[in-house]
């Protein structure tokens, strides 16, 4: 009998980045009764003194809200498949502060997608690949030195940003949980808009056949909407649902149907919006009715 699964619903913090104040965010969503937040991460994170982060995390808690995880915003923890040293040596402190900062907020995991290949430089993705999860299997250590519960991964959209295809997710899953009892688990936070399209535009795997491919290494869900080609991405007003193709209600049964292979007994879904515009006086203000609407559609659907 599956076992019971507890579903939250959170936001990440990327569309406030530069346009409004974190206890802004805390205190929209304490007023929508939503406790957790996975703050994504901008330029100024990997150089910011430890007391800024635990004042972040004070100020959190003063609206009842959780810093329950971090995750890049960006692809600048990528070098590790790029074959160059020097960005190679760059992710790898990067990757370290990031998983302080995690301790530090107090969240139970932290991540990033793994990067990417570049087009002209393909031919390297093995070696790119094997050298990713070489780093990854020392920063899952380091992870469970901080005291986190796990770090995670995002699958992408192509087969430059590996892994895509299933068998590049049950790959990346195995390699990297069958060492070390020192070791954090390397698990999926996996973003319900992700499929894959091939060069020709032609479906190969929708986001659900990827969303069921990482059930057993599933951390946590990002929450957004996208097109059939999975170029765009939006939220959940009703416009954004006519011409969106994630279905949340399939999402969640998906979920439920298979609870006794997620490895958790509570799931938190973080909506993550691209925002409007930013910088502009005629689109800055839109985002608090983005994220209200949004919220409203998942706390009737997602958490219902």
């Amino acid at each position: 009998m599956p076992q019971k699964l507890q579903l939250r619903l959170g936001v990440k913090s990327d569309p406030v980045q530069y346009r409004y104040s974190y206890p802004w965010l805390f205190s929209l969503l304490a007023e929508q009764d939503i406790h957790h937040v996975q703050l994504g991460s901008f330029f100024e994170l990997y150089q910011l003194p430890d007391s800024w982060f635990i004042k972040l995390r004070e100020r959190a808690n003063d609206f009842g809200v959780t810093i329950s995880s971090m995750f890049t915003a960006h692809r600048e923890l990528g070098g590790f498949l790029r074959g160059d040293p020097e960005f190679e040596a760059v992710s790898r402190r990067n990757w370290q502060r990031l998983i302080e900062v995690g301790a530090l907020l107090g969240a139970e995991c932290v991540g990033s997608n793994a990067g990417a290949v570049l087009r002209d430089e393909a031919g390297i993705k093995p070696q790119g690949v094997r050298r990713y999860l070489e780093h990854m299997r020392q920063m899952a250590a380091y992870a469970r030195e901080r005291g986190l519960q796990a770090i995670t991964i995002e699958p992408m959209s192509c087969l430059a940003e590996p892994p895509t295809t299933p068998e590049e997710i049950r790959q990346f899953a195995g390699e990297l949980n069958g060492g070390s009892d020192g070791a954090a688990p390397v698990r999926y936070c996996t973003d319900v808009a992700h499929g894959y399209a091939d060069t020709k535009g032609n479906l190969v795997h929708t986001g659900l056949e990827l969303l069921e491919t990482t059930l057993p290494w599933l951390q946590e869900l990002h929450l957004k909407n996208t097109d059939p080609m999975f170029h765009s991405v939006f939220g959940f007003d009703e416009a954004e649902r006519a011409r969106g193709v994630v279905n949340v209600p399939d999402v969640v049964r998906l979920l439920r149907e298979n609870a006794s292979l997620i490895p958790r007994d509570t799931l938190i879904g973080y909506l993550e919006l691209p925002g409007p515009k930013l910088g502009r006086d005629y689109s800055d203000h839109q985002l608090e009715s983005q994220l209200r609407e949004s919220l409203k559609y998942l706390k009737e659907t997602f958490i219902c």
